[in-house]
């Protein structure tokens, strides 16, 4: 909720009506508040919930555009960069996610969210890594997954390292990171690691 005194008050009262509006899911009606509110003040928080709201919309150019601005108005402000870091990795900006997500973890003060920002600078890498993979750029896959994993033991990155490792004929490496798949294991099936350590035992 903005106060008058830190808020144009005219914009203060859009901008705690759009707020409402957004929490009961009424976005385009919080829309239509927070570009009212826009009208007398450019108070980073406005555009900041006018991204979010256009990010539940699934309209990610025009988000990032209002969370520019936000972060433009407050470069310091943790959650900004947490919320343009989200449409950077679902429209598969990974470079700019991970530099997002670097800068919601320095400014963030809460051991949480650091970790969470963590967690989330692994799964860009990882993503990173998936795609070099993709493409047959073994070298460049593993560096990007070594990156997710000294963040956060994520076991999809350990187990795409696996797979990569067992491509590669590094088979000790494999099974190493297929054990961590494993033990790490949260999003992944155990078929995954086992296959890939049966495959590196059988040529090891």
């Amino acid at each position: 909720i903005a106060q008058g005194t830190e808020m144009d008050p005219e914009a203060a009262k859009f901008y705690n009506a759009g707020n409402k509006m957004m929490k009961s899911g009424n976005y385009a009606g919080a829309l239509e508040q927070y570009d009212n509110a826009l009208k007398t003040s450019t108070d980073y928080r406005i555009n900041y919930q006018k991204g979010v709201t256009l990010k539940k919309l699934k309209k990610y150019t025009e988000a990032e555009q209002a969370l520019q601005a936000s972060l433009s108005s407050n470069s310091d402000f943790a959650i900004g960069y947490n919320a343009i870091g989200g449409i950077y990795f679902v429209t598969g900006q990974y470079t700019k996610a991970i530099d997002a997500f670097i800068n919601f973890e320095k400014l963030s003060t809460k051991e949480n969210l650091k970790k969470k920002a963590n967690e989330y600078i692994a799964r860009s890498y990882a993503k990173l890594g998936a795609n070099a993979k993709t493409d047959g750029k073994y070298d460049e896959a593993i560096t990007h997954l070594l990156n997710s994993v000294k963040y956060f033991n994520y076991d999809a990155a350990y187990l795409t390292l696996a797979e990569v490792y067992v491509e590669n004929g590094d088979y000790s490496k494999a099974l190493e990171a297929a054990d961590k798949a494993l033990n790490y294991r949260k999003s992944i099936s155990k078929g995954g690691p086992l296959y890939y350590k049966g495959l590196a035992f059988k040529k090891n």
